[in-house]
């Protein structure tokens, strides 16, 4: 066992912040990282995380839900005190702050679990020092998803895998929590668990999803929107956060049961690490091992913060993270109850009217949506792009507080798709036209920049159209929405995309047949442009 300081994830910092502008002007010290207990006990004077890292942040946020649900005593559907819990919640909004009592407790009872390196490491197995191969760790270039490792390419940093460079401890926790969450499947360290040897690992439960957020104007009320209300059964005895375990799982026996909210966010990786500090410095990492959690069985996906469908085989997925799909195009799976389609999408369970909408509906300002994720191949070990966004706040116009909007939301979100697949649709055709071919390799090319230019000015459509709907009830009919004007705000957004792409074959005849004959796609096809 290492013998080195703990690095307490309580005291040391580690944890990137944004502080509010009032906490700016205070003349206060403002330290750029925290630890746990600063983060906090200061939430109301951040107004965000700082973590650059997509996954990363959305795999701290799941961790900070749990701790604030605990310091808050939230973690329970009663507590004693004749109060429901969405009204001690709310009381909790009222008082501006977490309490302070509830955070010393907390601390004073689990620090000794809440240390990065020693017997019990945080969110780490400590037997793995005995059951992997020392010579054949993962190293820490594997650790950190932005470096590479092994032959792969070095799409973020550049790093000699014979010789990597050591790993801050607090940038070490951030990659321990993105392995848990995202992590890859294939082969880890061998791991030798009942005379029995074996390297393969499961995808993690975010593997390639886009996770949501309801955000706050601080990370205050980020938290106890982002809290989930437990079921009346639920006890903080038995609904145990991974650091929180009397005693290390099985490897070889299934992975421990849900038994409410604070499991479900912080304990169901199919991962199992072990960073090695080094021994003359605790605070940075120089080694890793990575490999399975358990030999058999994974516990179900069922994220609370995914927006849920349904394959053509009848089984529930996440909505994958797509770096060319902009934020605004799931705004109806967040804020609609039935945002219908093929997919027969689910809005995420945190944007149900008892957990994130009941605190927007009290705030002066509505809350907004971040939207985290990381786009990944799901059966294999492919990381292709972080994916971030960030809507305007919006909560107040979701179809529990607003039914008028509801219609309007999902009509404006449908016909800016449309047109974007209609202009794409065109410029491939144009270009078949214009080289007569089948499958001209131009084709990709051209609709490629067709949706590098239509989008964005669809984005920009979108979220005007959006902030003019009515959200005080007095326009009953889809708040307002004027659908034939926003209908031909995104046509010529897609007219002057496709002119754009298409412009430079103009100057022959052919080529400006092929371009007019195509335009009609745009349309929907042969028929009369509308006006």
């Amino acid at each position: 066992m290492f013998t080195v300081s703990a690095f307490p994830l309580d005291e040391a910092p580690w944890i990137p912040v944004l502080w509010t502008p009032a906490a700016q002007a205070g003349g206060q010290h403002l330290p750029p990282l925290v630890g746990l207990r600063t983060l906090l006990a200061r939430s109301h004077e951040i107004s965000s995380l700082a973590i650059t890292a997509p996954p990363a942040y959305s795999a701290v946020l799941r961790t900070l839900y749990a701790l604030t649900a605990r310091v808050c005593a939230l973690d329970e559907d009663a507590d004693g005190s004749g109060e429901d819990w969405s009204e001690r919640r709310l009381n909790i909004l009222d008082a501006g702050r977490l309490p302070a009592d509830g955070i010393t407790a907390y601390f004073g009872a689990w620090a000794h679990r809440l240390c990065l390196f020693g017997e019990r490491p945080w969110m780490q197995d400590p037997r793995l020092a005995e059951q992997c191969d020392p010579a054949r760790s993962a190293g820490v270039n594997k650790l950190v998803p932005t470096r590479p490792s092994g032959n792969n390419h070095a799409w973020f940093t550049h790093v000699q895998d014979g010789d990597p460079d050591p790993v801050p401890a607090g940038e070490a926790a951030l990659s321990l929590l993105t392995w848990h969450y995202y992590g890859p499947p294939g082969r880890g360290s061998a791991r030798t668990v009942g005379g029995t040897a074996s390297a393969n690992m499961k995808a993690g439960p975010l593997r390639g999803a886009l996770s949501y957020h309801p955000e706050g104007s601080t990370l205050f009320e980020t938290l106890l929107a982002g809290l989930l209300h437990p079921d009346p059964q639920v006890s903080r005895t038995t609904d145990r956060c991974m650091w929180e375990w009397e005693e290390l799982p099985d490897p070889d026996a299934p992975p421990p049961p849900v038994q409410g909210p604070c499991s479900r966010l912080t304990a169901v990786s199919q991962h199992a690490l072990l960073l090695i500090p080094d021994p003359d410095d605790e605070n940075v990492v120089t080694d890793a091992f990575i490999t399975w959690a358990y030999r058999d069985g994974r516990l179900p996906r069922d994220d609370p913060f995914l927006i849920w469908q349904i394959s053509q085989q009848g089984n529930p997925y996440p909505r994958p993270a797509d770096s060319g799909r902009a934020l605004w195009r799931d705004i109806d799976g967040l804020l609609l109850l039935k945002p219908g389609g093929t997919a027969q999408a689910r809005h995420p369970e945190v944007f149900s009217p008892s957990h994130a909408l009941e605190v927007s509906d009290v705030l002066d300002r509505p809350l907004a949506v971040r939207a985290l994720g990381f786009e990944q191949q799901d059966g294999q070990a492919k990381d292709r792009q972080f994916v971030a966004g960030l809507t305007p706040p919006v909560l107040d116009r979701a179809e529990k507080t607003n039914p008028a909007v509801a219609p309007a939301v999902g009509w404006l979100r449908r016909t800016g798709e449309l047109y974007g697949r209609r202009v794409q649709y065109a410029v491939r055709r144009a270009c078949q036209l214009y080289t007569r071919e089948t499958r001209p390799k131009e084709a990709d090319n051209w609709a490629e920049r067709a949706a590098a230019l239509y989008w964005p000015q669809a984005e920009e459509e979108f979220w005007s159209r959006f902030d003019g709907l009515d959200t005080t009830g007095a326009l009953l009919v889809e708040a307002g929405l004027d659908r034939n004007a926003a209908r031909r705000a995104f046509l010529r957004i897609a007219e002057r995309a496709y002119a754009s792409v298409t412009e430079p074959v103009c100057h022959t005849q052919r080529g400006a047949r092929a371009v007019a004959d195509a335009r009609t796609e745009l349309y929907g096809g042969n028929r009369r442009p509308r006006s």
